[in-house]
C-alpha cells in the first residue's frame, strides 16, 4: 500500500490517530516494533493499544468529572478507543473498566480490517526525513527512536525516572493560614515579590511531618526500571528526608526570608506551593517530588497547614519516562516547530492516562487529515476537555516544570464566579457541550 501518513507506534494514541486518519480516506501505515521480533519490558503481547497497567478508564461521569467529559467528547467524534471500550466493558460502578484482551484484541482486528491501514511490524529507530509522521511511541520508546528525538528536539536526554510532585487546586488551599510571599519578596521578571503560597510549619509539625515521610509506604521499583536514573533534580522529598532531620529544612521547606504576617517572623519551616499554569487555578508543591503511595501522600500532606482539605489535581508518583518538553517544541497542531513534518501524539506529549493518549491520538489524526486536505482545522475550544488538554501540552503549562498530566478540570478556563462551588462542575461540563457542538459544527 502506498501511505499519505507513517505512524510509529500502535499503542492508544497511534491506534485512534490511524483510525481518524482511516476513516478520513487516508492511507496509512502503521508500524508497531511488538511481533515484529522487539517487545518492551511492560507489554505481554503485540496487540495494538494493549493495557499495561489498569483495565480502568476512569470515571464514566460525563457531567461531574473531567475525564468523563473526555469520554463523552471522543465518542461524539467517533473515537475508535471509546467504541471499542464501551465493548469490552466490565462492572466497575461509575468507571468505565475493560476486559484488556477482549478490548485490544477487538481494536487490533479492526483496524487490521480497514481498507486503508496498513499495520507493519517493524521497529523504527530514526525520525523520518519527509513525509507526514505521527509518533506515538509512549513512555517506553525505543532507544534509538529516542535518540533520534533527543537529537531533532535538541534534548540530551529523554528517558529517566520522574519524580513528579503532587498539584493541588488552588480554591482548595485555606489562605487564612496560609500567605502569599517570594522570599525575600523577591519580584520577579513576571511576579509582584508574592509568586508563592506558603503553608507555615512549628518545630512540632515538621518533626511528625518529616518522620511521616520515612514511615510512610513507598511505591517499589519494577525490575527493568532499576537502572534508569533520577531526573536531575527531581530527588523524591522522603530519599532527601531519610539523610537528617533538618535535610529539608535547608531544602524545600527553609523558611528563610519568609516571614509570616501573623507572627511578623519565619517559621520553623515551610511548604511553598508555585503555580503551574496559566490560568492560575493549580498549584505544585515545590521539591515534593515523591514516591510515596497515593493514599500516604493524601493522608501525611493534610497535615500540612493549611492543606488540611487539599484537593489534589494530581498525586506524586515515580516512574520511568519518557517525554517531550510539548509546551516548548511543538505548536497548536501537535507538529514538531523545527521539522513540521512530524506531530507527536499520546504520552510522549506529557500527557498521562489511556483516555488522554487516546485523545491526543485523535486531534493528531484529525490534524493531519486536515492539513492533507488543505483545509483549515482551528483546535478545539479551551472550554471543552480535548481543548484544555491540548492547551496544556502546547503552550499552557509551564516549560521548565512541565510533567506529564491527566485532564481534569483546573486544566480549564474557570467559570463565572458568582457560580457557587458545589455547581462549578455542572457549570464546565454544560459549558464544553456546547463549546464542542460549535466547534464540530464549524468543521463541517
Amino acid at each position: 500500500m502506498t501511505y499519505q501518513v507513517h505512524i510509529i507506534g500502535g499503542g492508544l494514541a497511534g491506534s485512534e490517530a490511524a483510525w481518524q486518519l482511516a476513516q478520513a480516506g487516508v492511507k496509512v501505515r502503521l508500524s508497531e516494533m511488538r511481533g515484529g521480533g522487539d517487545m518492551t519490558p511492560a507489554h505481554q503481547t503485540d496487540q495494538l493499544a494493549e493495557l499495561v497497567c489498569s483495565n480502568s478508564f476512569r470515571s464514566d461521569d460525563a457531567d461531574r468529572n473531567a475525564v468523563g467529559l473526555l469520554h463523552a467528547e471522543m465518542r461524539a467524534m467517533g473515537s475508535l478507543i471509546m467504541a471499542e471500550a464501551d465493548k469490552a466493558k466490565v462492572p466497575a460502578g461509575s468507571a468505565l473498566a475493560v476486559d484488556r484482551d477482549i478490548f485490544s484484541a477487538s481494536v487490533t482486528r479492526t483496524l487490521a480490517a480497514h481498507t486503508n491501514v496498513e499495520i507493519v511490524r517493524e521497529r523504527i529507530d530514526t525520525l523520518p526525513s519527509s513525509g507526514m509522521t505521527i509518533v506515538a511511541t509512549g513512555p517506553l520508546t525505543a532507544m534509538g527512536l529516542a535518540q533520534s528525538i533527543g537529537a531533532a528536539t535538541g534534548e540530551e536526554a529523554l528517558a529517566f525516572f520522574d519524580a513528579i510532585a503532587p498539584i493541588v487546586y488552588r480554591d482548595s488551599v485555606d489562605m487564612e493560614i496560609c500567605w502569599m510571599a517570594s522570599r525575600w519578596d523577591k519580584v520577579g521578571p513576571e511576579g509582584d515579590g508574592k509568586d508563592y503560597i506558603n503553608c507555615p510549619m512549628t518545630k512540632e509539625q515538621y518533626l511528625a511531618f518529616h518522620q511521616g515521610l520515612l514511615d510512610g509506604e513507598k511505591t517499589a521499583f519494577k525490575e527493568w526500571e532499576r537502572n534508569t536514573p533520577y531526573f536531575e533534580g527531581c530527588m523524591p522529598i522522603e530519599v532527601m528526608a531519610e539523610r537528617g532531620v533538618d535535610t529539608l529544612r535547608f531544602g524545600p521547606m527553609k523558611p528563610v526570608g519568609l516571614d509570616d504576617p501573623r507572627t511578623g517572623r519565619w517559621p520553623y519551616a515551610v511548604v511553598q506551593l508555585r503555580q503551574d499554569n496559566a490560568l492560575g487555578t493549580l498549584w505544585n508543591m515545590v521539591g515534593f517530588q515523591t514516591k510515596l503511595k497515593h493514599a500516604a501522600q493524601v493522608e501525611l500532606f493534610r497535615t500540612i497547614p493549611g492543606l488540611e482539605k487539599a484537593e489534589f489535581a494530581r498525586l506524586g508518583g515515580l516512574h520511568r519516562n519518557t517525554f517531550i518538553q510539548s509546551p516548548k517544541l511543538l505548536d497548536h497542531q501537535l507538529r514538531l516547530k523545527k521539522a513540521p513534518h512530524i506531530r507527536f501524539a499520546g504520552q510522549i506529549t506529557g500527557c498521562e492516562g489511556y483516555v488522554e493518549s487516546s485523545a491526543v491520538g485523535l486531534l493528531a489524526g484529525r490534524f493531519a487529515a486536515a492539513e492533507l486536505a488543505s483545509r483549515s482545522l482551528l483546535p478545539p475550544p479551551p472550554a471543552t476537555a480535548l481543548g484544555a488538554l491540548l492547551g496544556h501540552i502546547t503552550g499552557g503549562a509551564e516549560v521548565e516544570s512541565y510533567q506529564p498530566m491527566n485532564v481534569n478540570f483546573g486544566l480549564f478556563p474557570p467559570v463565572d464566579a458568582r457560580i457557587k462551588k458545589k455547581q462549578r462542575k455542572e457549570a464546565m461540563t454544560s459549558r464544553a457541550r456546547d463549546e464542542l457542538a460549535g466547534w464540530m459544527t464549524a468543521m463541517g
